[in-house]
């Protein structure tokens, strides 16, 4: 229940190692253990080092950062598309409607590890 390598690093570089570990959906503390029990669900602790994962609260940041990135890929490649080759409104919708659902869902749960690589990190529990 300690935090592997803690007194070893400065913060920067324990930023760093949060983000990795939490992006790859792995434990934040340990680097081995699965974080998530589900889709976005986090397990109540490490099964490798028993970090109490299930006390960050990373629920309502990680749409918002998802929402951010994908809205950044959707509209270049829209503004893309509009400008080479002028497609009706319906080609858009039709194409860019389901690009943006999936990489909501696809993306999100990588977000909500980053989230709580960052919380590990910073030490915020919530």
């Amino acid at each position: 229940m300690t935090d592997a390598h803690a007194p070893h690093q400065s913060r920067g570089s324990r930023l760093m190692t949060g983000l990795r570990r939490g992006f790859r959906r792995k434990c934040p503390n340990c680097g081995q253990g699965f974080a998530f029990g589900g889709y976005l669900k986090l397990r109540s602790e490490c099964d490798v080092c028993e970090h109490p994962i299930g006390e960050y609260r990373c629920d309502d940041a990680p749409p918002y950062f998802t929402i951010f990135l994908v809205g950044h890929i959707v509209v270049s490649g829209a503004l893309a598309m509009e400008q080479s080759m002028s497609p009706s409104m319906t080609l858009q919708l039709v194409v860019w409607l389901p690009t943006t659902v999936v990489l909501c869902l696809g993306i999100l749960p990588f977000v909500k590890g980053a989230v709580l690589g960052t919380q590990w990190a910073m030490g915020i529990k919530g």
